[in-house]
């Protein structure tokens, strides 16, 4: 019972499995049949992925390698913004590839033999087996319309009139899976049934057999094209083939220190593209040869001309190491002066210089505008001294040829009156039904130079393998004819402007191409870009520039941004600052200049890093030197005088000297410290200049000084250097309080001394000795003798003291009255008891050495008077003493104990000239 319910399940399974074993069988046959056509449609994963050779690239800074080192790695390709717009796929369905390698003569004449040589090559995963290769033919066609379309695919003609060459193929031995084998065929060009002139398309084809599909069927082909000229056109068409020789920065802006300033390159790129099978090499062997009309960046001469001097290369670690290629550039220079000779050469500004960039991005920048003539004018300079001949600099041309108002305006502010633009960008395709002459006026006396889009961009892309350059070339020979039997009995002038740095097998490519025109074709004929500006305009042309709009996004997103060209402006005016103080500027000027012209080039387009490191390099070294010139931080300062001097230092560590430079000090209180003059400076390379500054102090306190170098214009040189000054200087009226004090002291001083040589008389000692003649005594004068008779002839008392300041030793008094005693008291006060006691001290140290005690007392008393107290004079003497008590007590008499005559005497300070009779 438990069964019965899984029953039904059990039969569904069954049936299913026995359905899937039916079904199975089937599918393995179809999966089996499929496969082929998988595998055949399938590209060659070394051949097809992105980034592959044969792949448009962005080239670097390293495409100027030689062939032989770096043709498989490093050549450099026109980027996909520059390459021409691509038909669909050119690579067959199938799984046999075929390449042409060579087609000889590429154009064939009556009675020459065709050679078609090249190679099969089995893509799938299964053999192929009797294969043979042959060729096809289709009718000539009539339109450059009909070429493009029969390039874009790559299969086997088809339609009314492809029929194969009779008898015209070979064998191949079986091709296993990844194997490629060589082949040629060998056709007379009688039997190609080429009847009448023109371009005709060629097939070369494989066909054989597969275990899949065992009947021969074609399993690979390869187009090409096969122009027939059997009679000279009635008009040959004038071509004009812009031969570029322009390459990507090289120099720095670093020099050495030597008297031959020694250049230093970023690498070694330029020793590798002038050396032997190098790109630059290249291009100026196989120009030479060439009806072609030289472009030249002379940049590119500058840097080759420097190499040719000791130079320094710097390596990936940051390092220099002496260059080597000083033979191969002057080698290189030989050719190319030999290769130009009697040929146009049209400079373009130096460096290069981006025009849309500037056009789209600078033209905000303040001066950004103004380097376009100076770098004009530059370029003409230097080809003239390297080339010895004259350029024409009245062409400028923009990147790819794409043109609007804004570009062609910027592209003429340098006096170029002719910009070279291309067809593309004028938007000329379909207006008319043949190509016109590339001159055309587009207003304002400009005039624009339409290159052929086609024509230019015929050599794009990647042209190292043999295949891809056979095709490039006989594809641009069926342009240029297709384009003479456009209108057969009208000359037109057509001009060719190529990608600006063509590689090696690009370069190659276009010289085999014109080599052939010049000696096979007969449809055109060579002539200079000037004639071709000067050609007469096809009234049916364009003369009108595309809108802002039409300029091709994919451009403008390489264009160097705003913030590139201020910074170019920020490093022109550091070094018009800079170059205004140097002794030898030309030393500066030129490296710096030219670098800064190199920041602006087209050809960092695509490399944004790269542009904004050298942009920085550039600045970040001049602003290196300019600190080599200096101000050295003072420290702070004390002024204790009235006027002092301030010395400043400059420091100028450059190997050459400064002498544009001014230096102003600036004090924060003008009031409280004037400071002196501006000072030019002058200091001899690896040198200082000390700059010394008089000053003038007003008032003490604290000031900040400011030092700043000026250039001779006025412009702030360097940052600015504060120090602190402290001024602690005295005033006027100070010093005439401290000179009036001095002048007092010395008074004091010469009347003390006098009045001691004056004292009149001295009073006989007890020992009956008399007194100096000129004094006199009273009668019956004490023992001591020092009694003085008032003036009313009263016996005056004895104050029991010697005058002890006489040079004899001998003890005299004045005398004066009891109210001149206390007159003087009551005016004597702290100050003057203090300069008492110091005469008293001077008394007691001159007196006699047997002075008595009494006499010691009243010296105090006696000295403390003469200060202040008014003065008798005694005998003409001018000394003046106080009369104390007797008893040696120091006290001053009382008032009325004196002659009231005294009164008089004490009234002033001068003397009265009485005397005291004895």
């Amino acid at each position: 019972m438990r069964g019965t319910p899984t029953a039904p399940l059990r039969g569904t399974l069954r049936r299913a499995a026995v359905a899937l074993l039916t079904i199975l069988p089937l599918l393995s046959i179809l999966l089996a049949s499929a496969a082929p056509t998988s595998q055949a449609t399938g590209l060659d994963p070394s051949r097809s992925a992105p980034g592959s050779a044969d792949q448009p690239a962005r080239a670097s800074h390293a495409a100027d390698s030689p062939a032989s080192v770096r043709q498989a790695s490093a050549e450099r390709v026109t980027p996909a913004s520059q390459s021409a717009p691509t038909a669909p796929s050119t690579r067959s369905a199938r799984p046999v590839d075929i390449s042409v390698d060579n087609l000889d003569p590429a154009v064939p004449r009556p009675g020459d033999t065709v050679t078609i040589a090249g190679s099969a090559t089995n893509t799938g995963n299964r053999a192929v087996s009797d294969s043979r290769v042959g060729v096809q033919l289709g009718p000539a066609m009539n339109s450059r319309s009909a070429i493009e379309e029969t390039s874009g695919s790559n299969g086997p003609l088809t339609g009314g009139g492809a029929t194969p060459a009779k008898g015209q193929s070979t064998k191949l031995e079986s091709l296993a899976p990844g194997v490629t084998r060589s082949f040629t065929l060998k056709i007379p060009a009688d039997e190609l049934a080429l009847d009448e002139n023109g371009v005709y398309p060629l097939a070369v084809t494989l066909t054989g057999q597969t275990r899949a599909k065992p009947y021969a069927h074609v399993l690979g082909s390869q187009r090409s094209f096969l122009p027939w000229q059997t009679s000279a056109p009635q008009e040959r068409t004038q071509l004009t083939y812009m031969w570029p020789l322009i390459s990507s920065s090289h120099l720095t802006a670093r020099t050495e220190s030597n008297e031959q300033q020694t250049s230093v390159f970023r690498n070694d790129d330029l020793e590798q593209a002038i050396a032997p099978g190098g790109r630059l090499q290249q291009l100026v062997a196989l120009g030479a040869e060439l009806p072609i009309t030289w472009v030249i960046d002379p940049d590119l001469l500058a840097s080759v001309e420097a190499m040719t001097q000791p130079y320094e290369v710097r390596t990936e670690d940051g390092r220099t190491e002496p260059g080597k290629a000083q033979a191969n550039a002057k080698q290189w220079l030989n050719d190319l002066q030999e290769a130009v000779d009697g040929e146009e050469i049209v400079a373009l500004p130096f460096a290069d210089p981006d025009l849309a960039s500037l056009a789209h991005q600078g033209k905000q920048v303040p001066g950004a505008l103004g380097r376009l003539r100076p770098a004009t004018e530059l370029a003409r300079k230097t080809v003239q001294a390297i080339l010895h001949t004259k350029p024409n600099t009245d062409f400028a041309w923009p990147v790819e040829g794409a043109v609007d108002p804004s570009v062609v305006g910027v592209a003429t502010s340098a006096g170029a009156s002719n910009v070279i633009a291309r067809s593309d960008s004028m938007g000329e395709r379909g207006r008319i039904p043949y190509t016109p002459t590339a001159a055309r006026p587009v207003g304002g006396g400009t005039t624009a130079v339409v290159a052929d889009h086609r024509l230019s961009t015929a050599f794009d892309g990647d042209l190292t393998r043999a295949g891809k350059s056979t095709q490039a070339v006989q594809r641009f020979l069926a342009e240029t004819l297709s384009i003479t039997q456009q209108v057969p009995n009208k000359q037109r002038s057509i001009v060719v402007a190529p990608q600006r740095q063509p590689t090696v097998s690009q370069a190659r490519a276009m010289a085999e191409a014109l080599a052939a025109l010049d000696t096979d074709g007969g449809w055109t004929v060579g002539t200079s870009l000037s004639d071709a500006a000067k050609a007469e305009p096809d009234p049916s042309a364009r003369r009108t520039l595309p809108g802002p709009g039409a300029y091709p996004a994919a451009l403008r997103e390489h264009e160097l941004p705003t913030e590139a060209f201020e910074q170019v402006q920020k490093t022109q005016h550091t070094l018009d600052n800079f170059s205004e103080i140097l002794s030898r500027e030309d030393r500066v000027v030129a490296p710096f200049g030219n670098a800064i012209e190199r920041e602006v080039s087209n050809s960092w387009r695509g490399e944004a890093e790269q542009a904004a490191r050298f942009r920085e390099s550039v600045q970040d070294y001049l602003l290196g030197l300019t600190r080599e010139v200096h101000l050295i931080q003072k420290s702070d300062l004390t002024l204790s005088g009235r006027s002092a001097t301030i010395p400043v230092t400059v420091q100028n560590n450059l190997v050459q000297g400064v002498d544009g430079l001014v230096l102003r000090l600036e004090s924060s209180r003008s009031i409280g410290l004037e400071v002196g003059e501006t000072q030019a400076v002058v200091v001899d390379g690896g040198h200082s200049q000390s700059v010394k500054f008089d000053t003038t102090a007003k008032a003490n306190g604290r000031t900040t000084v400011t030092a700043q170098l000026y250039t001779k214009d006025g412009k702030p040189y360097g940052p600015p250097m504060t120090f602190q000054v402290k001024v602690t200087s005295i005033t006027s009226t100070v010093l005439l309080v401290i000179a009036g004090g001095v002048l007092l002291v010395v008074l004091a001083g010469v009347r003390m001394y006098t009045q001691r040589k004056r004292r009149g008389a001295t009073v006989s000692d007890p020992d009956g000795n008399d007194s100096p003649a000129g004094t006199s005594g009273p009668p019956g004068a004490g023992p001591s003798g020092g009694g003085a008779e008032g003036p009313d002839g009263a016996d005056g008392e004895d104050d029991g003291s010697d005058d002890s300041d006489s040079p004899e030793g001998t003890g005299t008094a004045d005398v004066e009255s009891p109210e001149e005693s206390e007159a003087s008291g009551r005016r004597e006060g702290p100050a003057s008891a203090g300069r008492a006691t110091h005469d008293t001290t001077e008394v007691e140290r001159e007196g006699p050495p047997d002075a008595s005690q009494s006499e010691r007392a009243s010296g105090p008393a006696a000295t403390a008077r003469r200060g202040s107290a008014p003065e008798a004079e005694v005998e003409g003497s001018d000394s003046t003493a106080q009369v104390v008590a007797a008893d040696g007590s120091g006290r001053p008499e009382q008032a009325g104990e004196r002659g009231s005559d005294t009164a008089a005497e004490s009234s002033g300070p001068q003397d009265t000239g009485e005397k005291v009779e004895r």
